[in-house]
């Protein structure tokens, strides 16, 4: 039996934290257990642009990439989802204030020696 939140709209768990801390990973997982839907930002802003994280960063810049992606946090709608962000979401005020408007946040620790272990080449991950 799966417990639905009792406010409406705010039935969404987003996931944050730095990246290859589990996000996606824990975020398919958790909504197979759920019956929620599942949402990848990273693929949302893939799609909205037709690049890649690191494409987009390469070609825009770092400070265009943040703005991007704080534009399709920020508008984003969902009902009885588990979302995904990226790694560097937290750094949108408005993103981030619009997320707990329709979810619950959760932030996904991780060790520093995972990390390391996790992400050996940044290059490959748009980071």
């Amino acid at each position: 039996m799966k417990e639905k939140s009792l406010v409406p709209g705010k039935d969404n768990i987003v996931l944050i934290g730095m990246p290859g801390a589990g996000k996606s990973t824990l975020g398919i997982v958790l909504a197979k257990i759920l019956c929620y839907k599942f949402v990848d930002a990273d693929l949302l802003i893939q799609e909205s642009c037709d690049k890649s994280l690191q494409r987009l960063i390469d070609t825009l810049g770092p400070d265009a990439f943040l703005e991007i992606e704080n534009q399709v946090l920020s508008e984003m709608s969902f009902e009885h989802s588990v979302v995904a962000t990226g790694g560097s979401a937290i750094y949108s005020e408005a993103a981030m204030a619009h997320l707990g408007e329709i979810g619950r946040i959760v932030y996904l620790k991780i060790s520093f020696d995972e990390l390391k272990e996790r992400l050996a080449d940044f290059s490959e991950r748009g980071v």
